[in-house]
């Protein structure tokens, strides 16, 4: 009875942590955004250290492509993209969809920004955007400023309106307008 005992602590405490440990791999504000390379629907391969010192970066990562929700939520970037684009910011939709999926997406979708896809949850893992065996990300947008500092993370994200509350939140988070 004491060596079932003892395993069971032993297990609760390994559980917590690594509980403990996955929360610790949050991305949070105020701190520096983890690193990705991800493929793009365009074809081709983005990075945050190609945008460091250069331009904020904006990613809204979506659950699942072909989806009610996803799909509110790209067209309204689309179609508010022209007010996103006032800002000195590269923007792009993501989520843990293969790359042929997103690529068929964004065109269904007529999207002019990339979609961008992390088949092995790795980057999604890094920002805290997948528990444990989930296979899709949550619905949030980071925020990631020049320097690569994640200024703010949307966590309610109103998918019909998020093109406008994107570049709503650009201004006040002071983004630099283009010349």
């Amino acid at each position: 009875m004491r060596s079932v005992l003892a395993f069971s602590l032993a297990g609760l405490l390994l559980a917590g942590a690594t509980t403990l440990a996955e929360e610790a791999k949050v991305a949070k504000e105020g701190e520096k955004a983890p690193e990705f390379k991800l493929k793009g629907s365009d074809g081709k391969e983005y990075s945050l250290k190609q945008f460091a010192g250069k331009q904020a970066v904006v990613i809204a990562w979506f659950p699942k492509a072909f989806t009610s929700g996803c799909t509110k939520e790209c067209i309204s970037m689309r179609e508010n993209g022209e007010e996103i684009r006032k800002y000195d910011v590269a923007y792009f939709t993501a989520s843990c969809d293969q790359p042929e999926k997103n690529t068929e997406f964004a065109k269904s979708l007529l999207l002019d920004y990339p979609i961008l896809s992390d088949p092995d949850r790795k980057t999604a893992k890094a920002y805290g955007l997948v528990e444990k065996d989930t296979d899709n990300a949550k619905r949030w947008t980071f925020y990631i400023d020049k320097d690569g500092v994640i200024r703010h993370i949307d966590k309610m994200v109103n998918t019909p309106s998020h093109g406008k509350d994107i570049a709503k939140k650009l201004d006040e988070l002071g983004i630099p307008k283009k010349n």
